[in-house]
């Protein structure tokens, strides 16, 4: 049985400058406190039989140590508290491995470690008072030191990883023969489904005409894959303004502009992102992408790749995870674009509230204004939401070349107030594609459906409906937290990797056809890559990060650094292969039938064949998902939209009374929209790659002002494309 190890390391360098900044934080919501002292703990799960050797202990210490502090790390806590004292201890919550584990366990494996398979960081935190401290105090003081969104609170040391169950139960079915549109209801309550009132009378009536109640895990499919976040019901749907039907949809407005604008398309309105017509480039190509080889020079038409997002809703909820999974996101819509593309560089956008900085108080902030309890602040967002996503790119190895940042709180004179409290941010990535690849390959029967990149886990569960609840229907806040996500930019890079070795495999990219998965995790994203052929899928065959979970969260959960592509079987052995050599999990979960049906089988407590009634025949497993796909995305009936004008109040502009110019000018220059963007710039890589012509920060000063972000289309070549945005 596996233990755990505990090494305990006295903090140094940036971790012991950062108590500082804890203490301060903490003495604004706790003015009695008097001291903070801080440890780290490496909890390490050993799976070997026996204690680790002398050896092995001696390599541990040295790993999790400093090299110039020889001492700092100890198998027993450095902090020792007394009855004016609290301990504290923090970290990650063991539904799922960190990213951070992930990476740590490669590096033992390195160093001969083999029995490390988990490595989870805890932050132990002691809290010194003039008297006993309070449970109100610590739970202040837990609230200010931990995000309860991606980490939990240890009353002891952790003592194992194991979560002890096997699957958590699931409800079979939600019973619409019997009870009508009250189960749907009832069923869109309990599993924050957000189906307005036009989808639960449209699925009762469908289901109703198929004589059978819908599973549990099909209910969620169809709220999560038919959402507005990922069918767009009302950038598509028929509007009536003011009594008067509008002649175009907003989807239609926009795509009319096409009939004026350049006509270098080369992918519009198809795929995961656009594409405009680029320029033929010399280029370098491994001999085999699966094993060390010499590179060949080669000569190919390469097209400009483009594609923009928004992740608001989980920013708004958690930043930092937030704005990580949407430059993650955003990053895997271009490696899907096509049978697969190249990432060059991103670009990046934030819209927040009055900031409220402590101690900086601006005359247009109201203090008055409420925020609601299950968003985060807007200074929060402006700070956390930026570090997210410059740190996920910078893991990655993608440089931001352009962006913005604005502030926007007010109240109009009618009363009604204009603020930025959901958040706006925007991610942008510019890439490129041979132009061999633009078109992906329709579904064949016979064809393997495979998912590559990281495990499954309980992440973004509900995230398509969550982030649609505006448009559809309400939400509960405890379901929010469920619906946001955790990166990890290493493994995105993995995957990276295994794409572009297909994209330049000597014989031809084995890749038939490529989707990035989003909201609605598989249920969504392998529908969308089997259309309209159907295809099979087995749950036994993914690789689960958490044992215990159910056939609906592995259908359902959006769980990031994941894709999922279409490949022949005589190309099995070129991706196990090249997986294998990236360390990227390539998981072969299902094939393409063409009954025109997207089925999952649960099989894993009754594999399929498997004899057991007593009459020898074999044990059926059971279906959580049996729906024809033309029913789930065929065309359905467009949802209408009734908006009436509302006309504001307004009053003149009008100046306070004896303002001077340099007043106003110290005002102006304090907006965010105005002010130095360093803060942004400065934490943020702007040329890895090696493609980069131009970023933002320009001069000898390198201030961030450039009108433009410019990027190579290949190394050796002075072609390329441009891209801009950000304020007038």
């Amino acid at each position: 049985m596996a233990s755990v190890l505990h090494f305990y390391v006295h903090p140094s360098g940036h971790e012991k400058a950062a108590s500082g900044h804890i203490q301060q934080k903490l003495q604004g919501q706790l003015p009695a406190l008097q001291g903070v002292k801080t440890e780290l703990c490496y909890n390490v799960n050993w799976t070997a039989k026996s204690r680790p050797s002398a050896e092995e202990m001696k390599k541990l210490m040295w790993l999790f140590g400093c090299p110039l502090l020889p001492g700092d790390v100890a198998l027993e806590s450095w902090l020792h508290p007394d009855s004016n004292d609290l301990l504290l201890e923090v970290g990650p919550r063991l539904n799922f491995s960190t990213p951070a584990s992930t990476n740590v366990v490669s590096v033992c494996w390195a160093a001969g470690l083999g029995a490390v398979d988990r490595v989870e960081t805890t932050r132990r935190y002691l809290l010194s008072f003039a008297q006993p401290p309070s449970a109100e105090m610590k739970a202040i003081a837990l609230a200010t030191l931990h995000d309860r969104m991606t980490e939990q609170h240890f009353p002891c040391p952790i003592q194992s990883f194991s979560l002890g169950s096997i699957s958590t139960p699931l409800n079979s079915s939600i019973n619409i023969l019997a009870e009508g549109q009250h189960a749907l209801e009832k069923a869109n309550q309990e599993l924050g489904l957000a189906l307005d009132s036009w989808d639960l009378d449209f699925y009762t009536k469908r289901f109703q005409e198929l004589q059978r109640n819908p599973s549990t895990v099909e209910a969620f499919d169809l709220a999560q894959s038919n959402s507005e976040h990922s069918r767009h019901w009302f950038f598509k749907g028929l509007l009536h303004m003011d009594g008067q039907k509008l002649a175009h949809s907003l989807f239609e407005s926009i795509m009319s502009t096409q009939a004026s604008s350049n006509p270098n398309n080369v992918l519009k309105f198809c795929d995961n992102s656009s594409a405009i017509q680029g320029k033929e480039v010399q280029f370098l190509r491994p001999e085999d992408p699966t094993q060390p080889s010499c590179f060949r020079q080669q000569r190919a038409l390469r097209h400009v790749v483009f594609t923009a997002e928004t992740h608001n809703f989980p920013t708004g909820v958690a930043p930092f995870s937030g704005a990580t999974t949407g430059t993650g996101g955003r990053i895997r819509d271009i490696q899907c674009t096509g049978r697969g593309a190249h990432v060059v560089a991103g670009t990046a956008g934030y819209c927040f509230g009055n900031l409220h900085i402590p101690g900086y108080n601006l005359p247009w902030e109201d203090p008055n204004f409420q925020y609601p309890e299950n968003f985060a602040r807007p200074l929060e967002i402006a700070i956390e939401a930026s570090n997210g996503a410059s740190d996920y790119g910078n893991k990655f190895g993608e440089p931001v070349l352009a962006g913005f940042a604005r502030s926007l709180g007010l109240q109009l004179p009618d009363g009604q107030r204009r603020e930025w409290i959901k958040p706006i941010m925007f991610s942008g990535g510019i890439g490129s594609m041979e132009a061999e690849h633009v078109s992906k390959e329709p579904p064949e029967p016979g064809m393997d459906v495979v998912k590559i990149g990281g495990p499954v886990y309980r992440i973004g569960v509900g995230g398509g409906a969550a982030s649609s609840v505006q448009v559809q229907g309400d939400n509960a806040s405890e379901l929010d937290f469920g619906a946001v996500q955790r990166g990890d930019p290493e493994m995105e890079q993995k995957m990276n990797r295994v794409i572009r070795a297909c994209v330049e495999a000597s014989r031809g990219n084995p890749i038939c056809s490529l989707h990035d998965q989003g909201a609605g995790g598989n249920g969504n994203v392998l529908k969308e890559l089997s259309d309209p052929a159907g295809a099979v899928i087995y749950t036994s065959r993914f690789q689960l990060g958490d044992p215990t979970l159910n056939a609906l969260e592995i259908w359902g959960a959006e769980y990031q650094e994941s894709n999922a592509l279409l490949l022949r079987p005589l190309d099995r052995d070129f991706l196990s292969r090249v997986s294998a050599r990236e360390r990227c999990p390539a998981c072969f979960v299902g094939t393409i039938t063409g009954d025109k049906r997207i089925v999952l089988v649960d099989d894993r407590e009754c594999p399929v064949g498997r004899n057991g009634h007593e009459d020898g025949s074999p044990l059926s497993p059971p279906t959580p998902v049996d729906l024809e796909l033309d029913w789930v995305l065929g065309k359905m009936p467009r949802k209408e939209f009734f908006l009436q004008r509302s006309f504001l109040v307004q009053k003149p502009l009008a100046l306070p009374p004896g303002l001077r110019v340099r007043q106003a000018l110290e005002r102006v220059l304090r907006l965010p929209a105005v002010a130095s963007k360093r803060y942004l710039t400065n934490k943020v890589d702007r040329s890895v790659g090696g493609l980069v012509a131009q970023q933002q920060c320009v001069g000898a000063l390198q201030t961030p002002l450039a009108d433009v972000a410019v990027v190579a289309l290949s190394h050796q070549e002075l072609v390329g494309a441009a891209t801009a945005l950000g304020e007038q």
